[in-house]
């Protein structure tokens, strides 16, 4: 078994869901990450648009996801749920920002040394989500 923490089985995790989680970073300051289990890879990203980082992907009720893209509520950039990167829109030649986790045996574990999990869910959990001139889902 990996070091890190166990988040989550990949069995429940669908390629359209996201994870959300609560990590502490090493200046004890909180983020949000979002976990995604998509046909090339699973990944973990922080939960920020590269274009306006107050700009939630996953607002507590998931992620955008479609076709392995995930898409920014606010201005509709696109971001490869692989690589992070997004070639469109506001966001354009921006990457999201990784944190690492292991995948062993169908688990998945938050392995980054530069931050530790804190909790299931966002840092507010909804009391204070930025605004939004569009409210795209899919």
């Amino acid at each position: 078994m990996p070091r890190g923490t166990h988040l989550c089985s990949l069995s429940d995790l669908s390629e359209t869901d996201s994870y959300l989680f609560t990590v502490r970073e090493l200046d004890g300051s909180e983020e949000e990450v979002i976990l995604v289990n998509l046909a090339d890879c699973v990944a973990a990203w922080k939960n920020f648009c590269q274009h306006e980082t107050d700009q939630r992907l996953d607002r507590g009720t998931g992620a955008a996801i479609r076709d392995g893209e995930l898409i920014c509520p606010k201005h509709g950039s696109m971001f490869d749920g692989c690589s992070g990167h997004c070639d469109n829109g506001k966001a354009a030649g921006s990457t999201l920002v990784e944190v690492e986790i292991t995948v062993e045996d169908g688990d998945v574990y938050l392995t980054d040394a530069k931050c530790r999990f804190v909790r299931e869910g966002g840092i507010d959990d909804g009391d204070d989500m930025p605004s939004s001139s569009s409210h795209l889902s899919f």
